[in-house]
């Protein structure tokens, strides 16, 4: 961890854009690891809030224009927030999707970035109803879906489902198998992946395999 750093985003401006939006991806997924975890009313939730709407408002920017410097500028800033510790003080974090996604990553060399996207969404959605509660206010205080006498299951579910299309919209790839990874890797990702229990359903090998294959697409 550095004590102090100069941040220039204009180095970030020679990236391909699948590079970009791999790690703006990396990024928000920083943000969701801590996010994804605990049940109080903590301050480090608004914080991360905040961080997912600005990023998600400069990504759209940063897609279309990749040489605007204040979209450039505030994703750089949003990663320093996003891995700093200061969004999980008091939390029990995550980081499964990590997890996936870097035994995935030993096996297809893909970008980290894009092995996240693929298995993110199969995480969440079998996690879901053990944190449901969180999900339904990701969607309400994130992608700004409205309440409107909807059960928390249906708004975790349009939750998902914006975040979904936004990684769409911004280039994400979005199963496994676009990145190269086969049914006979199965198995051997599921060995490699490491099992946390910060988040709110600890995985067993099997619903690691499970979710894998959901990923697969």
């Amino acid at each position: 961890m550095p004590k102090f750093s100069i941040l220039n985003p204009k180095y970030t401006m020679t990236l391909p854009k699948y590079q970009m939006v791999a790690g703006i991806y990396d990024i928000f997924k920083h943000i969701c690891e801590q996010y994804f975890s605990g049940e109080d009313d903590n301050t480090s939730d608004y914080i991360s809030e905040g961080l997912m709407r600005g990023l998600i408002h400069a990504s759209r920017i940063a897609v279309e224009n990749p040489q605007d410097y204040e979209a450039r500028s505030n994703i750089m800033w949003t990663a320093t927030w996003a891995l700093n510790t200061l969004v999980g003080k008091g939390k029990t974090e995550d980081w499964m999707v990590h997890m996936l996604g870097q035994a995935v990553g030993a096996y297809t060399d893909a970008t980290h970035g894009m092995t996240l996207a693929a298995v993110s969404l199969p995480y969440y959605r079998y996690i879901m109803p053990y944190g449901l509660k969180k999900f339904a206010r990701f969607a309400t205080e994130v992608w700004g879906i409205s309440r409107d006498g909807k059960t928390d299951e249906q708004l975790a579910n349009e939750g998902l489902s914006a975040m979904e299309s936004w990684m769409k919209e911004i280039g994400l790839v979005m199963h496994l198998k676009d990145l190269g990874a086969t049914e006979d890797m199965i198995e051997g990702i599921a060995d490699a992946t490491f099992i946390l229990e910060g988040g709110y359903k600890v995985l067993d090998r099997d619903e690691v395999v499970q979710v894998l294959k959901a990923s697969m697409g």
